[in-house]
C-alpha cells in the first residue's frame, strides 16, 4: 500500500507539479467570471441570469468577500449586502 502511494506521488510530482500554477491560475480565472455574471446587478449590470443564480447566492456569499477584494475592490458594492 505504501509503494502505490509512493508511486502515485512521483507520478504527480512528475506529471502535474509542473502544471499545477496554471491549473490554478485558471480556475480563479474561470470563478471570477463566474463572480462576476452572477454579482453583476450589485454592480450595476443587466443579470440575465438572476433568475438562475439566485439558488446559489446563500452558497456564494461567504466567498464573496475574497472575490471583491482580488478583483479591486475595497468596499462591497453599493446597493446590495455589505460584507466588510
Amino acid at each position: 500500500m505504501q509503494r502505490l502511494r509512493a508511486f502515485r506521488d512521483i507520478y504527480e510530482g512528475v506529471y502535474f507539479a509542473p502544471y499545477r500554477s496554471v491549473i490554478n491560475r485558471e480556475y480563479l480565472r474561470q470563478r471570477d467570471l463566474f463572480f462576476l455574471i452572477g454579482f453583476a446587478d450589485l454592480l450595476g449590470v443587466p443579470n440575465p441570469t438572476a433568475f438562475y443564480t439566485l439558488e446559489l447566492y446563500p452558497e456564494l456569499i461567504e466567498q464573496f468577500h475574497e472575490w471583491h477584494t482580488r478583483m479591486g475592490m475595497p468596499q462591497a458594492p453599493e446597493g446590495g449586502f455589505r460584507c466588510c
